[in-house]
């Protein structure tokens, strides 16, 4: 029995009237506003120190900063051919963040997508290069991408039963996995009896035969573009995933593990259900963006085909900070750099690793502005403790 000192002691926790509860959601909004619009000058602050390095370096290399810029904005806007492969290049970059704000949810942090998306293009490469040529891209497509999901997320269920069973951090486990998945791809694609094209010459290069027709992304239909129907997979994995994070109760559980493994597990939560689930699903969704990019041109599993979008997926993830909308956005704005940057070298003689220093520079910006954040956050509370 609670003695009276103990019961008269213990702190109470107000609860608000209910006449009062328009004041506490007009409260809410304005907290949740300022936070928004803090992270609208944080975000604005980065792209402008980014720009400014960018005008820096074109002037280092030569070009005048107005040509640069008019050779960056044609790269990305001039053309429906250049912001097609935009719309490509993000989709593949937002798939692979999707997965790994999934996983972060659940307090894991994916940094083996580079890996994934090599094992995801190995699978759909294996099943696109032995359908007839005549299956209907209705079924063929659509089991090239299952395929990619399937490699990816067994793949990653690899470092899952590491993380669950042996306690081993999934963060060591899919960094070395990714070397593991690069040297399949050089593996496959060297071997006759695996993936490689027949060798009829000294000149036959290291690659697979051609996906059959079928298994080929087919094109958005957009004049002059690219863009396949990547974009629209990578958008329902998107708007799926936002939903079941933030409208489900599976997005409650995958968030209370996220929090605290413990306190969720005496809550009778599946832990180690969900944690494999959300590392799984991660990995699947890179695989898939694996098995886009060997569906789409020129249609063949090649060495260095992944070219780094793992870990430009991982940076996208890092820098949306948990929100699926910021994926959507900074996925598009690195496609966008990208292709802005092979324009570039061709039109204003700028290096087109130039882009890149300029990516760093944002990445680096926001980073900074956002421990800055948490810091001043910290010490404020810490006076007002006080």
């Amino acid at each position: 029995m609670m003695s009276s000192e103990t019961a008269v002691d213990r702190p109470r926790v107000r609860a608000w009237p209910p006449e009062k509860w328009p004041l506490r959601e007009w409260s809410l909004k304005k907290t949740r506003g300022q936070g928004v619009s803090r992270d609208f000058w944080v975000y604005g602050a980065a792209v402008a120190a980014a720009a400014v390095v960018g005008v820096l370096l074109a002037a280092g290399s030569g070009a005048a900063p107005g040509a640069a810029g008019k050779a960056l904005w044609d790269g990305m806007f001039g053309s429906s051919y250049g912001f097609g492969s935009a719309l490509n290049t993000a989709a593949v970059l937002a798939l692979i963040a999707t997965g790994f704000t999934a996983a972060h949810r659940a307090g894991l942090v994916n940094v083996g997508a580079e890996g994934q998306l090599a094992l995801g293009g190995i699978a759909a490469t294996a099943v696109g290069v032995h359908l007839p040529d005549g299956a209907p891209p209705l079924v063929a497509a659509p089991l090239v991408l299952v395929a990619g999901f399937a490699a990816g997320a067994l793949w990653a269920g690899i470092a899952a039963w590491l993380r669950v069973w042996r306690g081993t951090s999934e963060v060591i486990t899919t960094l070395l996995l990714n070397f593991v998945g690069l040297g399949l791809v050089s593996l496959a694609v060297h071997e006759t009896a695996l993936l490689r094209q027949p060798v009829t010459s000294v000149e036959t290069l290291p690659q697979s035969k051609q996906l059959a027709t079928g298994a080929r992304l087919p094109l958005l239909g957009l004049p002059q573009s690219p863009a396949t129907i990547a974009v629209v997979v990578a958008l329902v994995a998107l708007v799926v995933t936002a939903i079941v994070v933030r409208r489900t109760a599976t997005g409650v559980r995958l968030a209370a593990v996220g929090h605290s493994e413990a306190a969720a597990a005496r809550l009778g939560l599946p832990v180690t259900r969900l944690r494999v689930a959300a590392l799984a699903t991660a990995g699947g969704l890179a695989g898939v963006a694996g098995a886009g990019l060997v569906a789409t041109v020129p249609f063949v599993l090649a060495e260095n085909f992944t070219s780094g979008y793992g870990f430009a997926g991982l940076v996208v993830g890092l820098l949306a900070r948990g929100s699926l909308v910021a994926v959507g956005g900074i996925a598009l704005a690195f496609g966008l750099l990208t292709t802005g940057g092979i324009n570039l070298q061709v039109a204003a003689a700028v290096p087109a690793s130039s882009v890149q220093v300029v990516q760093s520079v944002l990445i680096l910006c926001v980073a900074g502005a956002v421990v800055f954040r948490q810091r001043r956050f910290r010490r404020g509370k810490a006076e007002a403790a006080a």
